[in-house]
């Protein structure tokens, strides 16, 4: 299971940064909404990220498992993995709320609900969660992956990072969109 995580962990990031990427250009109007392939990509995204839950979940089973056994949990010198667990766990919620938030489309534009104070501290909430989930395990994840290159691994946090950040910033372009320039156009 370690092994197909280790695989899965390279293609969900490179299609969260296609999707990041995507989704600013659509948020700050760049490009238009409603690509068929970035709908294609999400879903292949949402399905890896099914499957990578379900594996963390047998894992984390599995920990507690032998937890129970041996009657010795060590939970404060453990606090990274709780960390990536509880990370994983509140980004399932907040996955289900972003795809629930952004489902709406009519024709060839995009279109949604009113993006108002709820989505987006909601969309804020997951940028917070993916950050911590990505900055926690990437490590573990070039151990599996038998990548040693310290200088590429703070690189790739650096890259995310700035993704994430400039991804917060077009959630709160496209509220202020809505809530301040739409508001003045009514």
């Amino acid at each position: 299971m370690r092994k197909i995580n280790a695989i899965l962990g390279p293609a969900m990031i490179l299609l969260l940064l296609i999707h990041v990427i995507t989704g600013v250009f659509q948020l700050t109007s760049v490009i238009p909404g409603g690509s068929m392939i970035r709908k294609v990509l999400a879903i292949i995204l949402t399905v890896l990220v099914g499957i990578h839950m379900v594996i963390g979940i047998l894992l984390t089973v599995q920990t507690l498992t032998a937890c129970r056994k041996t009657g010795v949990s060590y939970f404060k010198n453990n606090e990274l993995f709780w960390l990536r667990r509880i990370s994983g766990f509140a980004m399932l919620f907040l996955i289900i709320a972003h795809i629930l938030i952004f489902s709406g489309e009519s024709g060839e534009a995009f279109r949604l609900h009113s993006f108002g104070s709820l989505p987006l501290i909601l969309s804020l909430l997951l940028v917070l969660a993916l950050a911590i989930h990505l900055i926690t395990n990437i490590r573990p994840l070039f151990i599996a992956l038998g990548i040693e290159n310290r200088v590429f691994l703070k690189d790739i946090m650096v890259i995310l990072s700035i993704l994430l950040l400039v991804s917060a910033a077009a959630f709160l372009f496209y509220y202020l969109r809505w809530n301040v320039l739409w508001s003045y156009s009514r």
